[in-house]
């Protein structure tokens, strides 16, 4: 049996329903995690796959991206921000997210390279979110973001700035083995996810939507889910950006 673990987000709902609905099912024992456990099992060989956020890449002993496809965004994807009491140039301090590792880089990325500021990095905020400080901002990634966007002063939304800083599509998390695969049991979960993507209209008829949030637009076009060569191209510079980071 080969051990996998995903994200339990929202944006994964049509990857764990192809896995579920495909044969391959037989094959495989799924867990569902925050991104950082996702990594971390799969960095401990708890798991033989992960849909890792992309930054844990690096932290692996050996590594292949398996999958054609991803979790990622041509621009504005509405679950990945920073929010923030004041504009990007003023802030002093940044709460980072405790669920995430490459969204709170890519914040530090941008901030570094695009917008040029440099604010005290706070871990693991008592109130994680809020500050009534006017200079603080957070990164903040996921389900928990959805309807928050009215309720800020300043977002950004990251995928969208990352696309004017570079021009490139982003890649948030892909499917990662952490030793070689068979290619036959690769071509079974291609076709397993895919699956889960050509049924998103059935997948709908099913869920609780929001009246804060538009759950089909999101699912259907802000997450863009193709691991595309524009996108091997980002993660490249991605990397290299991350590693430049003081």
């Amino acid at each position: 049996m080969i051990k996998i673990s995903a994200v339990s987000y929202t944006n994964t709902i049509p990857f764990i329903f192809g896995l579920q609905h495909h044969p391959i099912k037989k094959d495989i024992i799924l867990s569902l995690d925050v991104p950082s456990l996702c990594a971390q099992k799969l960095i401990e060989d708890k798991v033989d796959i992960g849909l890792i956020p992309v930054a844990a890449i690096i932290d692996l002993p050996e590594h292949h991206i398996i999958s054609d496809y991803c979790i990622g965004a041509n621009g504005q994807v509405n679950s990945v921000f920073i929010f923030s009491n004041c504009p990007i140039k003023d802030v002093k301090y940044l709460q980072l997210d405790p669920q995430s590792k490459s969204s709170n880089n890519l914040a530090l990325v941008l901030l570094k390279n695009y917008w040029k500021v440099q604010p005290e990095l706070v871990e693991k905020a008592k109130e994680y979110g809020r500050s009534p400080h006017p200079n603080t901002a957070f990164v903040q990634i996921g389900d928990r973001t959805f309807g928050k966007v009215d309720q800020h002063s300043f977002v950004y939304d990251l995928a969208a700035e990352w696309k004017n800083f570079t021009g490139l599509e982003f890649v948030f998390a892909a499917w990662v083995s952490n030793k070689k695969l068979d290619d036959a049991f690769i071509h079974k979960l291609n076709q397993a996810l895919k699956l889960g993507l050509d049924s998103r209209l059935e997948i709908f008829e099913n869920m609780d939507m929001r009246k804060d949030f538009d759950l089909v637009d999101y699912l259907m076009h802000k997450i863009d889910y193709r691991l595309t060569d524009n996108k091997k191209e980002a993660l490249k510079l991605f990397h290299r950006l991350m590693s430049e980071l003081d």
